[in-house]
């Protein structure tokens, strides 16, 4: 959600995150659960969940992912099963990709793929927003 609303708040839309509609790709137990320990024994309560989304994608020959989406002033994040005609099949790990299609990429969309910040890198960022957030009180 926070990477949509950076690319929707560059793209000119005042966006917060009230506006980004997100589908969530976990069970209700999962989401319901009141303690940190409950929500991974749902996890597991619920594999048979994932499990069936797994197989129901690979049975069409299809990869599951979570896409974020922007169009028409609208951003929405919704879990979507892919073939590999699509730009983001071949995602692994901790791999980012952004795909423009714009009147001038109808046809072909402009692909910017690469590495995502992974742990250390997010730590790093997460620590540079503390420390500055602490020096703009003094």
């Amino acid at each position: 959600m926070r990477k949509m609303l950076i690319l929707a708040r560059d793209a000119g839309y005042a966006f917060e995150e009230a506006d980004v509609s997100i589908q969530n790709m976990l069970p209700d137990a999962c989401l319901q659960a009141p303690t940190v320990e409950e929500f991974y024994k749902q996890l597991e309560l619920n594999a048979d969940y994932f499990t069936q989304l797994k197989q129901e994608a690979e049975a069409s020959k299809k990869v599951l992912r979570y896409i974020g989406k922007l169009e028409d002033g609208k951003a929405s994040i919704t879990l979507q099963m892919v073939d590999e005609n699509h730009p983001f099949y071949m995602l692994s790990g901790s791999d980012n990709i952004i795909s423009f299609t714009t009147d001038r990429y109808k046809v072909r969309p402009l692909v910017v793929k690469g590495p995502g910040a992974g742990a250390e890198v997010t730590a790093a960022g997460v620590f540079a927003d503390i420390i500055n957030v602490g020096g703009e009180k003094n």
